[in-house]
């Protein structure tokens, strides 16, 4: 008898997070690479677009797919109020909190439900999230504490945060996510980067202009240079804020270029070609763009938070929360010290080989064997 793997996948057909839509793909399709003899893998999709009209390489190999009567927004506002509109039943992975949570018998039915939280803004800091955003995530992990059987974060660090929020009892599991399958520098970087108008020196900076301070630090150590920042993942409507934020950081304006979130490859070339990647991020959401710029060798400067010395180890130059002149010294040391700056390259590729979506893909069948 096979035993089926239903994962759900509407980030993968309505794609309202890049991010999000590239770990479900990456993850779906390594779950069917790596399934144990007997086991096959199968879609649970909302009625948003036809399955044909995806990637073949993501649902040819697929054993079955079943797809909602109802849209994403309205099958989520269902599976909220605990509707599972015939999509409840068997062993269900959903890469997010987007799950039917309801009432089923794991022990006499071998039914089983695995959510996955990426983030937990939605709880420590609400006001970087769209308000009805939050509220949804909130609900779904009122729903996750009764009815999940597992909930899945990529960090040790995020898991003690999450046992504090909620009380899952030991149901929290830890894997990590990956960068996207095959993530390099492309060949023609040098063109990329110029089609986005970038000048020749800059250094990329990893955080949001929405968040208090966040950015301060590494838009002060920059002003003492003449390099270029590159905000990558801004928002639309952030240029006015980080125009005042790198005023008041006594860096000119004109200097700061907030970059909307890009396409793989163009990602890619933005942070290979970049002198320096300053992660300012903190513990309360995976770094996906700081593992993207690990697989392809990047000089990587970290804020020293408890996810970052997790996940980044000695693959990275770690500082403090809110050191300025750290940061400042670290990205000299990168931009005239070649022995500095080729190590930190060396130990961030060695770093990035730590995570893959197939070994995530592993790990996930192992945690649905021991349900």
């Amino acid at each position: 008898m096979t035993a089926r793997l239903r994962v759900v996948l509407d980030q993968v057909v309505s794609r309202t997070s890049p991010d999000l839509t590239e770990a479900s793909t990456n993850l779906v399709g390594a779950l069917i690479d790596s399934a144990p003899s007997g086991c096959d893998v199968a879609g649970i999709l909302p009625a948003s677009r036809p399955v044909d009209a995806q990637p073949s390489s993501t649902f040819e190999a697929l054993a079955n797919v079943w797809t909602a009567a109802v849209p994403r927004r309205e099958l989520a506002a269902a599976w909220r109020m605990g509707a599972a509109l015939g999509s409840a039943g068997g062993m269900i992975h959903s890469p997010t909190l987007m799950a039917p949570l309801v009432r089923h018998d794991r022990a006499h039915d071998h039914d089983q439900t695995v959510v996955t939280l990426w983030s937990l803004e939605a709880w420590t800091s609400p006001e970087n999230l769209d308000r009805a955003d939050a509220a949804w995530q909130r609900a779904m992990l009122k729903r996750a504490v009764r009815f999940a059987d597992a909930v899945v974060v990529p960090t040790h660090a995020m898991a003690a945060e999450l046992d504090e929020i909620a009380s899952f009892g030991g149901r929290i599991r830890v894997i990590a996510g990956a960068p996207p399958k095959d993530f390099r520098i492309p060949v023609d970087a040098p063109g990329r980067v110029r089609a986005l108008a970038l000048p020749d020196q800059y250094v990329v900076v990893l955080g949001r202009a929405s968040a208090h301070n966040e950015l301060a630090p590494a838009l002060r150590a920059a002003a003492g240079t003449d390099l270029h920042v590159v905000i990558a993942d801004a928002d639309e409507g952030d240029t006015a804020l980080l125009a005042d934020q790198a005023v008041s950081a006594g860096l000119l304006a004109e200097r700061v270029h907030p970059t909307p979130t890009l396409a793989t490859p163009d990602r890619a070339a933005l942070l290979g070609s970049a002198g320096a990647v300053i992660a300012m991020t903190g513990g309360t959401m995976f770094p996906w763009r700081t593992l993207e710029a690990l697989a392809i060798g990047a000089p990587v400067v970290a804020v020293r938070t408890a996810q970052n010395e997790e996940l980044l180890a000695d693959g990275a130059h770690l500082v403090g929360v809110g050191d300025s002149d750290g940061i400042a010294e670290a990205i000299r040391r990168v931009m005239v010290e070649d022995s500095f700056s080729s190590r930190l390259r060396v130990l961030a590729a060695a770093r990035a080989r730590a995570f893959s979506w197939r070994d995530a893909a592993e790990r996930v069948w192992q945690l649905h064997a021991e349900l």
